[in-house]
């Protein structure tokens, strides 16, 4: 059996990842609130999570992993947009929670097996929090009920915070009815116009934090294998679900390894809508950027290290998975993924040394033994095919070389030629953005190919 070696958040270090159940090896990954369309950073622990989910099947059989990632349609963000907009909360996350999953689904991403909703689990949060307060670590107080971070003598151990410190680095002003500056909400009150539930403390909503707590205990139990999210997450969301849930079921371990990837950059920036650089994964499908491509890119870095998203390693991308799709084209692929790629991943999702053995394949003409190993990695599938068929595969090319023209101009100053390939592909009803971020081409309903043979 392969040996599968997970970086420890918990520990720090890379540990043999040994399933307390091999027949049933659980994971729990902390899925999105659903307010608005899923942006480019959300996207990526779908991704990560998505490789490692697909080498557990593989190591251990696909009927022996549970995988669960929620959702969180409960919040005062989705409050807040239902308020602007009018709508109704449900409409909302409703809408929202599709959008998600048909974006993911664009990227490869499989569905998980459980994709539960907070507010179907609000019975468990509340037994929870009244086990909570029986024990000695949870508190009411004006209608709120508050973990009290002082009876888990372990917070803080998962970020390598101490208690102090974070009530020293603390900017955020302190309720006066909380015991401890740090003591974190698990029941907060609802007034007339926000959702709640009816409850020991009188009509209210839960917290964030114990949504995930309750949920992985109805579906995995007090003990599973392994906990992910992005690194935003690791304090104090997965901190606060460490101290609650090991205290609300001492018995249990909770998630005996952590795993967090990295956060996202554009261009070398970090995204904002301030700069331009903003964007959600629909907009990219959306200007013709192939969600092949965009998981491409994604595995092209270590999860453990920030991924920077540039237009031209999305070119470069494509240029690959075109040679590749190709060469495999009719051909059957082979029983197993190859040895390389499939050790690679199970060496901390170590993908970018995957992807160079994908390459190595490529290059031996090993066919068969290359669609099988990218398919493992969620790559070359044929549903994430289409786009070689579509007029992207010209526009690509000429993406690229209207990019270079563009370059030329800004040091010449004559923007002659770009306006003359911009005229061209815009007659040919081609969209084309200049942005911050790179030339972005899209494809227009009735695009005319035979109008962009000039530029070929």
């Amino acid at each position: 059996m392969t040996e599968i070696r997970l970086h420890n958040t918990k520990t720090r270090t890379k540990e043999v990842f040994t399933p307390l159940d091999p027949a049933d090896v659980r994971m729990y990954v902390c899925g999105p609130t659903v307010y608005d369309r899923a942006h480019l950073g959300n996207a990526r622990p779908v991704v990560v999570f998505d490789v490692l989910y697909r080498l557990l099947r593989h190591v251990y059989g696909a009927g022996h992993v549970t995988y669960a990632r929620n959702f969180t349609d409960v919040d005062d963000k989705i409050n807040a947009r239902a308020a602007e907009s009018g709508r109704a909360i449900s409409d909302i996350t409703a809408e929202t929670t599709q959008w998600f999953l048909e974006d993911m689904g664009a990227l490869g991403a499989l569905e998980p097996d459980h994709m539960p909703r907070a507010t179907a689990y609000i019975p468990q949060m509340v037994e929870m929090i009244e086990g909570l307060i029986a024990k000695g670590h949870a508190y009411e107080a004006e209608g709120h009920v508050l973990f009290a971070v002082e009876s888990y003598a372990a917070y803080g151990k998962l970020s390598g915070r101490t208690v102090d410190d974070m009530i020293a680095g603390a900017r955020v002003e302190v309720a006066p009815y909380k015991r401890n500056p740090m003591d974190f909400v698990l029941w907060k009150p609802s007034g007339p116009d926000l959702p709640g539930w009816d409850s020991p403390w009188g009509r209210g909503r839960p917290g964030w934090h114990i949504e995930c707590s309750a949920m992985s205990y109805e579906l995995l139990g007090e003990s599973f294998d392994i906990h992910g999210g992005g690194n935003d997450l690791m304090f104090p969301h997965h901190e606060n679900e460490i101290a609650q849930s090991c205290c609300a079921h001492p018995g249990g371990g909770f998630a005996s390894v952590w795993m967090h990837n990295e956060m996202l950059q554009v261009e070398g920036r970090k995204m904002s809508k301030s700069l331009g650089n903003f964007f959600t994964v629909r907009d990219l499908l959306d200007r013709g950027v192939p969600g092949e491509v965009i998981r491409f890119v994604f595995l092209s870095t270590h999860y453990r290290k920030p991924m920077d998203w540039t237009a031209e390693k999305a070119r470069e991308a494509s240029r690959t998975l075109r040679k590749w799709r190709a060469m495999v084209e009719g051909v059957s692929p082979s029983e197993r993924p190859s040895k390389e790629v499939v050790e690679a991943i199970a060496d901390d999702l170590n993908a970018p040394k995957a992807i160079s053995a994908l390459h190595v394949l490529a290059n031996s003409g090993a066919k068969a033994e290359l669609r099988a190993s990218a398919g493992f990695l969620g790559l070359l599938t044929p549903e994430l095919g289409e786009w070689i068929s579509r007029p992207g595969i010209v526009l690509d090319a000429l993406q690229e070389r209207l990019s270079k023209a563009r370059e030329r101009a800004m040091e010449t100053k004559d923007f002659s030629h770009v306006d003359h390939i911009k005229k061209v592909l815009t007659d040919a009803g081609v969209s084309v953005q200049m942005t911050k971020v790179g030339v972005i081409l899209a494809a227009g309903p009735e695009v005319d190919l035979g109008k962009l043979e000039a530029l070929i």
